[in-house]
């Protein structure tokens, strides 16, 4: 029985028609393996491996080396929470263990005990300018605090029918780097026009 939906495995088998070497097309179809499966078993990167038509060791090989791809259960809901300089000198290790403590684990990687939570420690996001800062559920979560924290954890825990299918927007909530105000506080401020001085002589 295939680990890999007939959708997915199609998905997966389009791709290389999209670059220039198949060998390109392994990351995104690692991608939409683990988005199904949750993460990546053996048998799902043979079968990635296959569609692709690729040798499975390279396949495999692909897998082990970025770490956004997981071989063992992950929570429903990763913190990816960044650890690097600025974070840290905002509160960044104050902020892993207030994580560790609301979703009941010990360790990055450890798996919550409903399923839901996993966390690890990330270098920079790059949002130093909104630290700590950690990503969650495909969005950034900026300007972090405890209460922010909890906050994040309960809407996940008890969501409402209306935000089923995506988690809301809390306070100091971003979708994705590229969503970043220019400034903090907001949009970037309209320029004032420049008026011309009259050439003196």
């Amino acid at each position: 029985m295939s680990t890999l939906s007939e959708h997915v495995l199609e998905e997966i088998r389009e791709l290389p028609a999209k670059y220039p070497q198949p060998r390109s097309a392994v990351m995104p179809a690692l991608d939409l393996a683990q988005e199904e499966a949750g993460y990546l078993t053996a048998e799902a990167m043979s079968e990635v491996a296959a569609a692709l038509k690729l040798d499975p060791g390279y396949v495999e090989g692909v897998a082990t080396f970025y770490t956004l791809f997981h071989l063992q259960p992950i929570g429903k809901h990763r913190f990816y929470v960044c650890t690097n300089l600025s974070c840290t000198l905002r509160g960044a290790n104050e902020i892993v263990e207030h994580v560790k403590s609301a979703i009941g684990v010990h360790e990055a990687g450890e798996l919550s005990k409903d399923g839901l939570f996993s966390y690890e420690e990330v270098e920079c996001l790059g949002a130093c300018e909104y630290a700590p800062v950690m990503r969650l559920d495909h969005r950034y979560e900026r300007d972090l605090t405890p209460q922010k924290v909890d906050a994040l954890i309960a809407q996940r825990r008890s969501p409402s029918p209306a935000s089923a299918a995506e988690p809301p927007h809390p306070p100091g909530s971003l979708r994705e780097r590229g969503d970043l105000p220019a400034e903090r506080g907001g949009e970037k401020p309209k320029a004032k026009p420049r008026v011309r001085k009259p050439k003196s002589g």
